[in-house]
């Protein structure tokens, strides 16, 4: 008999466990997604210029090469729309429960109860043998804990949450963070905003975006001739292996990685001032690097300024820093996720009453970033260590899902199987061992991080490797409860 499997979340994890099962033939499973649309952090993040750092041939799934991109790297509503072709070509659509969020998972010694929530409906409760998980790690915005923001007079919003309604054209705008999403936006906010600060923290290694549109010929030779398409993806992807990857663990690439990026800076910001301003005080990647053309020339109009004076407190007329009250309308907080609480507030109980909470409360780990001992027939996708700094999200999550479907005819025929504490153990050796080269470890605050400093985001290796490890039979690592 087929496993019952509840999916929680419908963006590029859980479509792609929804689609292999689907392909595998088996199709008693149903997604849950809190949204009323399917999509995750792409349906969520429409900001002006929002867009993907990893080429677009390269963020799709395998068993889906879509010929159809415009452009090298793809924008919000590109991305969106492929996820959405996706589910509606293998049929998944059809099990997503919209507007549902699941609020707890109970395993009861047999089988998991999913207790979810549908609008204004009293939550329900169901059996299922299988629960995955694939809420990612940049789904909850993260405001910051400034003095008096709920004083503020103007507008305001997270880069998540974009207010589409207000109209940004003839105002002061404050921007509070200068990461990934920052730099995608600022240069749009600029162009319609009279008066732009952006408040800077810590600067970010910026190198160029080498992006280009896709002609007619390019996108038809991508469609019809899928020999084109796979050494293309080929290729991006031994070059992120092969050149990226060693920069992050400080080797030989990490000097040209840095050269690079103060290359790019001299190139577009030509004040020695705002230059200084914008130069890191730490290795390249120790945070992760930001891949924009656009950015520099917007910090340097002069309707922006960049203030990196800390920010004492949020009043009704602006920004206060310890020098100078900056009067603003509209504050845009472009402040990452709170990337390191993982399933939460998600509550999930374990064999024998084990919170999945208290014992994530030092940092969330789990053996390949997939599974916890004690909590059987759960999977995590896009779990504890497997965010990347150098590659596709896409090719770990269906490593992950290709793990996870391995699984599921032993647990099928012996009943509920859950990572041996053991494997655990040694899992967390290597990857503690493998953690200490990287340029992760050299101090500096990054959203990859605990506020004590555990480091429960990224993987430290290869994707290469990972493939590998995930791909193992499951058996040696696993016991039946």
């Amino acid at each position: 008999m087929a496993p019952r499997v509840a999916i929680i979340g419908a963006g590029f994890g859980g479509l792609c466990m929804a689609i292999r099962l689907e392909r595998a033939g088996i199709t008693t499973y149903t997604v849950f997604e809190k949204a009323g649309d399917l999509g995750g952090t792409w349906r969520d993040n429409t900001y002006p210029g929002a867009g993907c750092d990893i080429p677009s041939h390269l963020y799709s799934y395998s068993f889906e090469r879509y010929g159809s991109w415009t452009r090298r790297y793809p924008g919000q509503p590109e991305i969106l729309a492929y996820l959405q072709h996706c589910a509606d070509k293998y049929g998944v659509r059809r099990k997503i429960r919209f507007n549902t969020e699941v609020v707890s998972a109970s395993f009861d010694g047999n089988r998991w109860q999913v207790t979810a929530a549908t609008g204004s409906a009293s939550p329900s409760t169901e059996a299922f043998d299988v629960v995955v998980s694939a809420v990612g790690q940049l789904n909850r915005p993260h405001l910051p804990d400034i003095p008096g923001m709920p004083d503020f007079a103007g507008t305001s919003f997270h880069s998540a949450r974009w207010d589409h309604g207000h109209d940004l054209t003839g105002r002061r705008v404050a921007v509070i963070g200068n990461g990934s999403s920052a730099a995608q936006l600022i240069p749009h906010v600029a162009r319609a905003a009279e008066r732009l600060e952006v408040f800077q923290r810590t600067p970010n290694w910026v190198i160029p975006k080498p992006d280009a549109v896709f002609g007619p010929r390019a996108r038809l030779a991508f469609r019809y001739l899928p020999g084109v398409q796979r050494v293309y993806r080929e290729w991006i992807y031994r070059y992120a292996e092969a050149a990226l990857y060693p920069a992050l663990a400080q080797g030989w690439s990490a000097d040209l990685l840095r050269r690079r990026a103060l290359g790019h800076l001299r190139r577009q910001v030509p004040d020695p001032g705002l230059r200084a301003k914008l130069t890191p005080d730490y290795p390249p990647g120790c945070k992760r690097v930001v891949i924009d053309s656009a950015f520099y020339p917007a910090l340097t109009r002069p309707n922006v300024d960049v203030v990196t004076e800390k920010i004492v407190r949020i009043t009704p007329e602006g920004v206060e820093t310890a020098e100078a009250l900056h009067p603003a309308d509209t504050i845009v907080y472009a402040t990452g996720f709170r990337s390191t609480e993982f399933l939460a507030p998600m509550s999930v109980t374990g064999r024998d009453g084990l919170d999945l909470a208290e014992r994530w409360k030092a940092g969330a780990e789990a053996y390949l970033g997939i599974s916890v001992p004690g909590f059987p027939n759960l999977f995590l996708l896009y779990g504890p260590n497997t965010n990347l700094g150098h590659n596709s999200i896409v090719f770990m999550l269906e490593c992950q899902v290709n793990h996870v479907m391995a699984c599921l005819p032993h647990l099928s025929d012996h009943g509920p199987m859950e990572v041996r504490p053991e494997a655990m153990a040694a899992w967390t050796r290597r990857l503690g061992a493998a953690m200490e080269p990287m340029v992760w470890q050299d101090g500096c605050r990054s959203w990859y991080k605990t506020a004590d400093g555990r480091i429960t985001n990224n993987w430290p290796g290869t994707t290469t490797l990972y493939r590998r490890l995930t791909s193992r039979p499951p058996r040696a690592a696993y016991r039946h409860v």
